[in-house]
């Protein structure tokens, strides 16, 4: 299980060192997309083949989840982390969001997060109250 915040540099070629802690959950490969809130998303290459298969579930249909489909699969790239456990986050990807060279990688379970620090210091922020005084149950049953 994927857990913590580290705060990694991308360095000047777009590539950033997966925490040391994220290695075995992540296997050899995996698949680098965008995320929402504007951050990315880090999975297994395994993981990442559930989530299709489930995705793919959805009607055609269905709007939301065609355009739900586009946006998750056409930002996909598959990586693979070199001898120095760096991998290389695309352009596209880099720019959808707002990278810079100071980054926050959070471990979210089945998945990590790759956030700018700045656009996640604010997410933080902005949600830190919100997070403590929920009244209802978001995941019925868990507490």
């Amino acid at each position: 299980m994927l857990l913590g915040t580290h705060t990694p540099k991308l360095d000047d070629k777009g590539r950033v060192i997966l925490p040391a802690k994220f290695r075995e959950d992540l296997g050899a490969g995996i698949v680098v997309t965008r995320g929402q809130e504007r951050c990315l998303y880090v999975f297994s290459t395994e993981e990442f083949e559930r989530i299709h298969e489930r995705i793919r579930e959805a009607p055609l249909t269905n709007k939301q989840a065609r355009d739900f489909l586009r946006m998750f699969l056409s930002g996909a790239s598959a990586e693979k982390p070199d001898g120095q456990n760096r991998i290389t986050i695309p352009p596209p990807l880099r720019t959808y969001a707002g990278l810079e060279k100071e980054l926050v990688v959070t471990g979210v379970g089945a998945h990590a997060e790759i956030w700018d620090a700045a656009a996640w210091n604010t997410y933080a922020e902005n949600y830190e109250d919100a997070y403590s005084e929920m009244e209802q149950e978001v995941i019925p049953g868990l507490f």
